[in-house]
């Protein structure tokens, strides 16, 4: 005789699906502690929930956790009216995240898909996006949700949200383009190149119209509007690094499923990323030194 499958507490059904919103808040809100209230949040009311009256608890959890990060979305644009130079997301440590949505993704492609969409390079993407947009895209294109649960958890049509997610598909492809997060190869020649002050041997990695984006918050030092050109941006960052404290640790690192350069420093550590073009050079540098977005340099968030 087989055994009785007990049904799963609450507790165990949010927790088995926590690394997914967890996933989903930080590439909607680019903040892991935003993300965080967000899922937290989304707990209290599913916890708090009638029982019996959630009959599909996932996409229950979903719903809720989309409505609230797009609300959370409208707070932060108020917020950012008032930062300081660029902004940037919050780097996340990331190894072996983004190894199941749902599943674990079977084909190579998919899992390279779902790793590209935690870069720090398509977060930038994502953050052109509206709320709504953006809520509509990651469901449908990065997660694999239904449209009628897209359409529940946005407010609108079926349809409408099809629109939508082509949209934005569209948008996404136009300015992410060809470029990818750069691998360890071609950043490690990128670090050892500024390491060394070779201002050609940069010039040869470097993309002609390479920007480079720095977000030190109020706090830090940073450029306050991106550098633009080869020229520019080998200097700058022939500048950076005879400016790297002694007594600092450098290390690559796997950040936002990428590779990174963290520097840890008394003085302020540093999260360095870059993005390759087609032709295999470097077309964008982005450098996190807000203290406030990198107290969690040495944390492991589950999420996928």
């Amino acid at each position: 005789m087989r055994g009785t499958v007990e049904p799963q507490s609450d507790a165990q059904v949010f927790q088995a699906e926590r690394p997914r919103l967890t996933g989903l808040a930080y590439r909607m809100l680019g903040s892991m502690a935003d993300a965080e209230d967000v899922v937290s949040e989304a707990w209290l009311r599913f916890s708090a929930a009638t029982p019996g009256t959630v009959a599909r608890p996932a996409a229950w959890l979903t719903t809720v956790t989309s409505r609230l990060a797009i609300d959370r979305i409208r707070a932060q644009q108020r917020r950012r009216e008032d930062y300081v130079g660029p902004w940037l997301p919050e780097p996340v440590p990331t190894p072996g995240a983004a190894s199941a949505v749902g599943r674990p993704p079977e084909d190579p492609a998919e899992r390279a898909e779902l790793s590209e969409s935690l870069t720090l390079g398509f977060l930038v993407v994502l953050d052109h996006l509206g709320p709504t947009e953006r809520a509509v895209f990651l469901l449908a294109d990065v997660f694999g949700e239904p449209y009628d649960d897209i359409a529940s958890a946005v407010g609108r049509s079926p349809e409408a949200c099809r629109q939508i997610a082509s949209r934005a598909r569209r948008r996404v492809r136009e300015e992410r383009g060809a470029s990818h997060a750069a691998d360890e190869a071609l950043l490690t020649d990128l670090v050892t190149a500024i390491g060394m002050g070779d201002v050609q041997g940069l010039i040869s990695l470097l993309a002609d119209e390479v920007v480079l984006t720095s977000d030190g918050g109020a706090d830090r030092h940073a450029a306050r509007r991106p550098v633009v050109g080869v020229d520019r941006v080998a200097r700058f960052l022939v500048n950076l690094g005879a400016r790297v404290p002694a007594g600092a640790v450098l290390g690559i690192e796997e950040v936002n499923s990428a590779p990174a350069l963290v520097v840890r420093a008394p003085s302020g550590d540093i999260v360095l990323t870059a993005d390759g073009d087609a032709s295999g050079r470097v077309c964008a540098v982005r450098m996190v030194l807000n203290p406030d977005k990198l107290g969690g340099l040495d944390r492991h968030p589950d999420l996928a």
